[in-house]
């Protein structure tokens, strides 16, 4: 393993040695973050002790709107994020930032559309809705797979990989080595600070990730001579060793236009519009992890304002990461727009190309002493961080969705068993994945992550925006809707990984459905696939009664269902899983409240139940009288006048700014 490192050094072309870049103050504020970060885990750990039930159960609906927005714009703004949009951004310019724009559409939609009807719908999973408007369990056992699969062919796998990057610029160490290390901290930060300090480090892991994004793109900006210094510079940052007679080492023409040829273009404008809204629907509007968020508001104003807030923060990754992206191909030619596969493979160790180091290697130049180790220590610790919670949500949803139904009978012991042992099996899979992931789409993260997403939940968007919309849909055709879809998707996705992305000189050997069809343009081309499949056999089928539909659809959502409905829905639902229902419970009062415990038993046992990941606290019990007010509570979509039209008119203003945005720079 250890040969390509002295290697980097002889290459004149290459800044050999970054582990000098590294400084002592670096150091200290590296250790210094860490160790705050893990007494501030300790210290919400012993303060998680006080508190009452009644608290923890009503706690889940309690949040106001800023942090509902810095959430939602946190919970997407990860390592990936800033590797991959960066990255992308130095290899084709401008218009991977209209990914970023486009998410605003998609935020307004859930505030306004898909927020009221899952409110009213009284409903804290995704599945869970599914399954109150369908019925039967198929759906919800497909939806668990399916999103197993995502998590970790895109979560966790790029959150890994990019982890790993950053130590491998950094430190200048091989990046599975950089992996394995990696793991190894994640493991240590989880028990040590556990899922508490997550919580409360993450919105400060955002607040500094931000902070030092903005500085690095000031200093960046200077470094270039602002935005004309970066046109005129990034148009000719070309590396000084090429692959002859190819024009792959020459920056796009196009690169400071949001809108690109349909045909010809890396991201062609008809599928920035139309696919990526399908792709954006589905992460916005039908996520289990972004839409927790907006569930937990005090009222529908509050989720409202808070799509506003992260719609209004959503406009600035475009200057703060996508245009570093590019500064970094500008003022580092050679090695963040390496062609050569020699050299790319020295540089990074990808032949297809370099350009998901611009950030990580923008940090290292640019940054000074003591800063760049900051953004380092909030990068790792922001990965970290998502790192434990998709470990433990896919073991939860492996264990409690698909694990129990193999095993009826299965006891406490065995389930932790095997949840700890899914998580091991789950990062061995993402390690040997990460070779994968350096070559696929040319080297470009971003993009990786989004074509994968574009051949697995466009029938997902479909499904949902008919559930809510047509009354007709009924159970067979969503369910043989979501099958033909995942079909289709999943033979692009295969063939994607059987022929590779050609290195620069290379001959183009794919067959034409993956040269000629644009991912977005395959998201578009399946979601309407599965809406046609969805009606076809919808029509073919008997219809859902109507009064079964109340508060389920966008048409019924002030209708209340009778009284007696939920006491039969209760019973239904208690056959369907008593452990599916308590964890909604649990993590409907998550979202909101998670330092809220009861009393707790001796060291020991925390321990022990930690280990096995056994929740310490008592489900609350509520008589009938209570649960109904609190039902009521809980379901009521009214607002206030006043802040109704405050919401609109803002809403209104961010989609003039983005309107206008997307006109100047298409």
């Amino acid at each position: 393993m250890s040969q390509p490192t002295p290697a980097t050094t002889e290459l004149p072309a290459l800044p050999g040695d970054t582990t000098v870049a590294f400084g002592v103050a670096d150091i200290i504020v590296v250790v210094f973050y860490f160790a705050f970060v893990l007494a501030v885990g300790i210290w919400s750990s012993i303060r998680a002790s006080r508190g009452t039930i009644g608290g923890y159960f009503l706690a889940g609906r309690s949040m106001t709107w800023w942090p509902i927005g810095a959430s939602l714009m946190s919970s997407n703004v990860g390592s990936g994020l800033f590797i991959g949009l960066a990255g992308t951004g130095a290899a084709g310019g401008l218009a991977v930032g209209g990914f970023e724009w486009n998410a605003t559409w998609a935020l307004l939609a859930l505030g306004w559309i898909f927020v009221p009807v899952y409110i009213a719908a009284g409903v804290v999973t995704m599945p869970e809705y599914l399954q109150k408007r369908f019925g039967g369990q198929r759906i919800q056992i497909y939806m668990s797979v399916l999103s197993l699969i995502l998590y970790i062919f895109t979560k966790i796998s790029t959150d890994i990989f990019s982890g790993a990057l950053f130590i491998q610029i950094s430190l200048g160490w091989n990046i599975y080595l950089s992996t394995v290390v990696l793991l190894a901290v994640t493991a240590v930060y989880t028990i040590a600070g556990g899922l508490t300090a997550v919580i409360y480090t993450d919105a400060l892991q955002t607040l500094i990730m931000v902070l030092g994004a903005l500085v690095l793109m000031f200093i960046g900006f200077e470094k270039v001579g602002w935005y004309e210094g970066l046109q005129e510079k990034y148009s000719t940052a070309i590396p000084k060793i090429i692959v002859p007679n190819t024009t792959c080492h020459l920056p796009r023409a196009d690169a400071f236009h949001l809108f690109r040829d349909p045909v010809t273009g890396d991201i062609p404008w008809p599928g920035l519009i139309f696919g990526l809204s399908v792709l954006a629907l589905w992460c916005w509007c039908t996520d289990q992890v972004i839409v927790q968020r907006s569930l937990s508001a005090k009222n529908l104003s509050h989720a409202k304002g808070g799509s506003v807030l992260g719609g209004y923060l959503k406009i600035f990754p475009m200057f703060f990461i996508v245009m570093p992206g590019m500064i970094s191909r500008a003022l580092y030619p050679d090695d963040v727009g390496c062609v050569d596969p020699d050299i790319c493979k020295r540089v990074c160790g990808a032949a297809v190309g370099c350009s998901n180091i611009a950030y990580p290697k923008l940090v290292i130049e640019l940054m000074p002493d003591g800063l760049r180790g900051l953004m380092i220590a909030v990068v790792m610790a922001a990965l970290m961080s998502s790192l434990t919670s998709i470990f433990n949500s896919s073991s939860t949803l492996f264990v409690i969705d698909i694990w129990q139904r193999i095993r009826r009978k299965a006891s406490e012991q065995e389930l932790m068993i095997v949840g700890r042992v899914f998580i091991l099996i789950l990062v061995v899979i993402s390690i040997l994945w990460i070779p994968i992931i350096q070559s696929a789409n040319s080297g470009k993260l971003f993009d990786y992550i989004q074509s994968i997403t574009s051949y697995l939940a466009p029938p997902i968007t479909a499904l949902f925006i008919l559930a809510i919309f047509c009354k007709r849909i009924n159970e067979p055709g969503a369910f043989w809707g979501l099958m033909v879809g995942l079909a289709v998707g999943l033979v692009r996705m295969i063939i994607e990984f059987i022929y590779s992305t050609p290195s620069c000189g290379e001959e183009d050997r794919r067959p034409a459905v993956l040269k000629d069809l644009h991912y977005l343009y395959f998201a578009l081309i399946l979601c309407v696939l599965t809406a046609i499949v969805i009606v076809l056999i919808s029509l073919c089928t008997p219809p859902i009664p109507e009064e079964k539909l109340a508060c389920l659809t966008w048409w019924t959502r002030h209708r209340k269902a009778p009284a007696i409905d939920l006491k039969n829905y209760k019973s239904e639902a208690a056959q369907i899983n008593s452990a599916n229902g308590e964890r909604d419970l649990v993590e409907s009062a998550d979202a909101g409240d998670k330092e809220e415990a009861a009393a707790e038993p001796p060291c020991w046992k925390m321990l022990y139940l930690w280990f096995c990941g056994l929740s310490t606290v008592p489900t609350p019990t509520l008589s009938q009288e209570e649960r109904a007010a609190l039902e009521r509570r809980l379901t009521s979509i009214e607002e206030k006048p006043l802040w109704k039209t405050v919401c609109n008119v803002n809403a209104i203003i961010l989609l003039t700014i983005n309107v206008f945005l997307w006109a100047y720079f298409g």
